[in-house]
Formats: structure tokens, C-alpha cells, sequence
């Protein structure tokens, strides 16, 4: 029985960690940003097999999400100390979301069955479903199109919207963590 209460908090510890990545361009000067816009989302489209939106989420096309997603956005960024500017930024932020259902599968197969419920038997994989999210956020040259800075957070998100909308908050905010402060100053 503690073997499963230990695997049960270890699932549930794996479920709230964002793994973050980031990348910047080669050159992008990062100290001369002061202002900025947030994009509106792009429309989807059923596009093809191969198609980028293909998988957006659902959840992130009715308004209230993005609403939420556009003020999470706003709110981290003036965090690190920029200004909204809607007249003349000096970057522009996009945002998409993707949800989609994964498998983790758990084998501790050693060669050898092992004994269980009173019988041998060969070793069976715990398999859990769930549904991992992932949200892109992109810094963009508003004059040039340039991509300056991508960060992309992943994480197992929840059916329930209140519980989504917190979960896509959370991964914003630790996205733009990793974007360099206003004025060039980085935080620890």
C-alpha cells in the first residue's frame, strides 16, 4: 500500500512540473525592448494532415480562455517591467495553446515474473492517459515579422476549463520568466 501512495504522489508531482524551453535569435538585442503588443490568435483553419493548427485546442477558441490567455500574457510581461503600447511597440507577443491525449506507460519488466495477488506472472505495464498541453510563446519584430524569442512550456492540463484556465496561467507565467527583464536586467 505505501508503494502505491509513493507512485500516486510521484504521478501527481509529474503532473504539476512545466518543462520550459526557450530559444532567442542569434543577435536579438533584448535591452532596447521597452513596449509591446499582444497579437490577436490566429484563425484556425482545417488545413491538411501536416497542418500547424491542426491540433490548437478547443478549449483556447471560445473567448473567455483567450481572454484569459491575452491577460496572463499582458500581466507576466509588465511583471518583468514592460508597457502595453498598441501604437508603437517594440515587439509583438503570440501566443498558441495545443492540447492532445498521451500514454505513459510504466514497465519495470527484470526478466523474471514476480509475485503478485498470490500468483507468478509476468510483469504488466501500468499505462495512465492523460492530456498534455502545450503553449508557444513567440516575440516577434512587429516591423520586420522576425522572430526574436520562442518560449514553449509543456505540461498535463485538465478537462475542467477553471482548472485549465489555471494550469495555462501557470505555464505562461513560467515562460516568460525566462524572457530577459525590461532594460536588459536577467533574472536568477
Amino acid at each position: 500500500m505505501k508503494a502505491i501512495s509513493l507512485l500516486s504522489l510521484a504521478l501527481l508531482a509529474s503532473c504539476a512540473t512545466v518543462q520550459v524551453r526557450t530559444a532567442a535569435a542569434p543577435g536579438a538585442q533584448f535591452s532596447a525592448l521597452h513596449t509591446f503588443i499582444v497579437m490577436a490568435t490566429p484563425n484556425r483553419h482545417n488545413g491538411g494532415e501536416g497542418d500547424q493548427f491542426n491540433n490548437i485546442d478547443p478549449m483556447l477558441q471560445n473567448s473567455i480562455t483567450y481572454r484569459a490567455l491575452h491577460n496572463d500574457l499582458v500581466s507576466n510581461f509588465q511583471e518583468r517591467g514592460y508597457v502595453i503600447d498598441s501604437v508603437k511597440p517594440d515587439f509583438a507577443v503570440a501566443a498558441y495553446a495545443t492540447a492532445r491525449q498521451r500514454l505513459n506507460v510504466t514497465d519495470y519488466d527484470y526478466g523474471y515474473p514476480y509475485w503478485r495477488h498470490g500468483w507468478w506472472g509476468p510483469v504488466v505495464p501500468a499505462i495512465t492517459e492523460y492530456t498534455e498541453g502545450t503553449v508557444v510563446v513567440d516575440v516577434i519584430n512587429p516591423t520586420t515579422k522576425e522572430l526574436l524569442w520562442r518560449g514553449q512550456g509543456i505540461a498535463s492540463v485538465s478537462d475542467d476549463p477553471q482548472t485549465y484556465s489555471k494550469e495555462i496561467a501557470r505555464t505562461v507565467a513560467k515562460i516568460i520568466d525566462r524572457f530577459p527583464e525590461a532594460g536588459g536586467a536577467q533574472r536568477g
